[in-house]
């Protein structure tokens, strides 16, 4: 029997307020095989550790059961002081006293009694531990960044001045995200394009940066250190040997819309999508253009003196290993349509805020001119309106979508520089201004330029002759408000990328309740995903400003690059074993595995489980019909003790 040390925390009063601590300890240290029980004020402070220590080599432990706090706080501090002491780290375990007991009971007689049967099962799940050791990988000193906007381009580069190779992979034709379609950026009305150029510049041009664009993840395999990701290149059907003279597009008979200025300009078949695009190569659109599928012009290709169209592009398929992921896949606005009484799609004079940017750019439609789409006449009565599907449990989506206050400010400020003698409206909720400047921005822009805030929903929108009449009310001075207005923007709702739900699938990674990425931690980990070597980036997992989208980016750099500078990596023990001579091969834990750990061995007839793929989440040991999948240190043995004790 093991020699047990119980060491029970007072975590001030969090558990002290509920549980009679000293009672606990005085019945526990009769408990058999405990020998050291003892309370303190705070067990995870240095003194606290000490103690585990000191006990270890006084008494001569071989079992350590801290009754404190959840595991996912402090079970790594507890089992580092119990390897301090000399003890395997996996000796160690935590009764949660607080978040399983104290924190949810108002009885004190209760509580304890419960705090001691939570104790009791954990001593004797560690009386049938087994020493573990971490599981150790190699490590492949390459990675992949998911998605070139500037959260995408920022890790990159990072990655990459830390001294490894980077494959940045973006669906688009061109990197830069919707950062690109910016006119300017809040608090400081910078040009947008300017402050981002540089950087995607600088990532074509980075000699540790490979860069494919128009490519997609299809196929995620292996682990950290060693994933094996395959990726699609679709193809542009012009080659390298453009020389960007534009004869093509001249005679270019099909015009589409232009998705980069949001459908307010068109663009022929064979385009640049912008200006300053990276890479600037031009790209035929394959849904419009007559030269493909089935060849029915050919005017691009008669025209090109170099030979640069090739309408027998075919795609391409590319295996790469990498040792981390960084997804940075980014946003889409709500689809609109869904709110009808908006009359976005009815309406040329209802745009989206995206929309307004390419309005507001020197780049755009109307060379940074505000002028209405329906006619070009400049607005003298612009309305502006938030929260458009955000907000809003019961049609929409429930999320604030963070941005929309501060940017809505934005193009009101910017609106009354182009126009002065224009009058902007905006109606709004409350605003949520919390960023360094940006309350002031917000006061800048209700004072200096006289933006008229008014506090209330919008009902409805519809046209009246050359207005758009506003309907709305005033919840401040409690009245209804029509406006006949030359313009409405609508702050839309951010919603995570369609294709990032399914990229989630492939690399095994959750996703909240709103489709967008979920992290590990929201506070203790940030960036990192449950799947380890796998970090998110962006807005791709909650909507988030330009400054908090390339800090994640660099906080997801500086992880990626941690785990690439070491030699071998190191992964927790604690997985699933199984007792090949009760396996009998049905592959039920092969099929409902989450992590793909597992296979069959169809020779031999038994499941078998790669170590490091394996999270230890026990679905497999709990659907094993014959016994034989078994968790380290949590094996059915272990779980009939500790109920039995704990009941």
């Amino acid at each position: 029997m093991k020699r047990n040390g119980v060491f029970v925390c007072n975590c001030g009063v969090n558990i002290a307020g509920t549980v009679y601590v000293d009672k606990v300890v005085d019945e526990i240290a009769h408990y058999p095989s405990v020998k050291h029980c003892e309370f303190y004020d705070y067990m995870c402070s240095d003194p606290g550790q000490k103690k585990i220590e000191d006990a270890i080599k006084e008494k001569n432990l071989d079992g350590i059961i801290v009754a404190c706090c959840s595991p996912t706080l402090h079970e790594e501090t507890f089992r580092s002081a119990t390897e301090r002491g000399g003890l395997n780290k996996y000796s160690c375990e935590i009764a949660n006293i607080r978040e399983q007991c104290s924190w949810v009971h108002k009885d004190r007689e209760k509580a304890t009694e419960k705090a001691k049967s939570i104790i009791r099962g954990i001593i004797e799940k560690v009386n049938l531990n087994e020493d573990l050791d971490p599981i150790k990988v190699p490590v492949t000193k390459r990675a992949l960044v998911i998605g070139a906007g500037v959260s995408g381009i920022q890790s990159a580069l990072d990655i990459a001045d830390s001294g490894y190779e980077v494959l940045l992979v973006e669906k688009s034709p061109t990197i830069g995200g919707h950062m690109a379609q910016l006119s300017e950026t809040f608090p400081t009305l910078d040009c947008s394009q300017c402050i981002l150029t540089p950087k995607m510049v600088a990532v074509s041009r980075h000699p540790r940066i490979k860069l494919m664009t128009m490519s997609e993840v299809v196929d995620v395999k292996g682990y950290v250190g060693n994933f094996q990701v395959t990726i699609k290149e679709h193809p542009r059907y012009v080659t390298d040997d453009c020389n960007l003279c534009g004869d093509c597009v001249k005679v270019c008979p099909q015009v589409t819309v232009n998705e980069f200025d949001r459908g307010l300009t068109l663009r022929r078949a064979i385009y640049i999508p912008f200006p300053q695009a990276v890479p600037a190569k031009y790209v035929l659109d394959d849904q419009t253009c007559l030269g493909l599928n089935p060849l029915r012009c050919d005017k691009c290709e008669k025209a090109c003196d170099v030979g640069a169209i090739d309408y027998d592009m075919q795609p391409k398929f590319l295996t790469e290993h990498f040792g981390s992921i960084v997804v940075a896949t980014g946003y889409d606005l709500y689809d609109i349509s869904q709110i009808p009484e908006y009359g976005y799609d009815t309406y040329e004079d209802v745009i989206d805020g995206l929309q307004f940017e390419r309005l507001l750019s020197a780049s755009g439609p109307t060379k940074g001119e505000v002028r209405r789409p329906s006619d070009g006449k400049v607005p003298k009565e612009v309305v502006f309106i938030k929260c458009v599907g955000s907000r809003d449990p019961e049609s929409h989506h429930p999320y604030c979508s963070k941005i929309c206050c501060m940017y809505t400010g934005k193009h009101a400020m910017l609106y009354k520089h182009h126009v002065p003698e224009g009058q902007a409206y905006v109606f709004y909720m409350d605003i949520r201004s919390a960023g360094k400047d940006y309350e002031e921005f917000i006061q800048r822009a209700t004072e200096e330029d006289r933006v008229m805030y008014i506090r209330g929903r919008v009902s409805k929108i519809y046209r009246e002759g050359e207005k758009i009449m506003v309907w709305g009310v005033d919840t401040i001075a409690g009245k209804k408000v029509e406006i006949a207005a030359d313009l409405v923007v609508l702050a839309t709702a951010i919603v995570p990328r369609e294709e990032t739900i399914e990229l989630a699938k492939k690399l095994r990674i959750p996703m909240g309740p709103n489709n967008f990425l979920k992290e590990a931690h929201p506070k203790l980990r940030p960036v990192e995903t449950l799947s380890a070597g796998i970090y998110l980036a962006g807005a791709a997992q909650a909507p988030k400003d330009i400054p908090e989208t390339v800090a994640q980016g660099s906080g997801a750099s500086s992880k990626v690059a941690g785990l690439l500078s070491a030699d071998e990596l190191t992964h927790e023990p604690t997985v699933v074993r199984i007792k090949v001579e009760e396996c009998n091969g049905c592959g039920i834990c092969v099929n409902i595995c989450p992590y793909e750990a597992l296979t069959l061995d169809k020779e031999k007839g038994v499941a078998v489980v790669n170590d490091v793929l394996c999270e230890g989440c026990g679905t497999c040991a709990a659907a094993c019909p014959s016994g034989a999948s078994q968790l380290r240190n949590l094996t059915d043995a272990q779980i009939a003790k500790m109920l039995k004790e704990m009941l």
